[in-house]
């Protein structure tokens, strides 16, 4: 059985957590009909979350034995970061001298950041990056078209 420091329920939760938040964004760049929609803004939420909780999992376990094995929990961040940047690269794209994708781009890996904050357990943090990043996409959005169509 998995044993760990952070209770099921807790984990259970930032898991949800990470996967609820990541919906509101995805939720967003599907219905504009963009490539990354719902599952992969919270296919990438709960991986970075996941990935924090495995990190926080092993740093306890190892805090207990060898000192000189314990892990640097800001090496997972990074490696999540680093991993989540190349999917956000990945849908942007150049079409005939003109650059696409890179809102998309950028709500991917900011679902990174929310899936990392869920793990760690700052929800709160990870709830206001959400509704900031929300506010962006959807009212910035908005006033940008019609300044554009102005």
């Amino acid at each position: 059985m998995f044993e760990s420091e952070i209770p099921p329920l807790d984990i259970i939760v930032r898991l949800l957590m990470a996967a609820g938040l990541a919906l509101v964004l995805g939720l967003e760049r599907e219905l504009r009909g963009k490539p990354a929609g719902l599952r992969s803004h919270m296919l990438v939420s709960v991986g970075a979350s996941a990935f924090i909780l495995i990190g926080l999992h092993i740093l306890m376990t190892t805090a207990e034995g060898d000192p000189s094995a314990r892990i640097d929990p800001s090496r997972i961040v990074e490696g999540v970061i680093g991993g989540i940047g190349f999917l956000g690269a990945g849908c942007i794209i150049q079409s005939r001298g003109s650059v696409q994708g890179i809102t998309t781009g950028a709500s991917i890996w900011i679902c990174g950041a929310i899936g990392v904050a869920c793990g760690l357990g700052t929800l709160v943090l990870a709830s206001m990056v959400t509704v900031l990043a929300l506010i962006i996409m959807v009212v910035l959005g908005r006033f940008e078209r019609e300044m554009i169509e102005e």
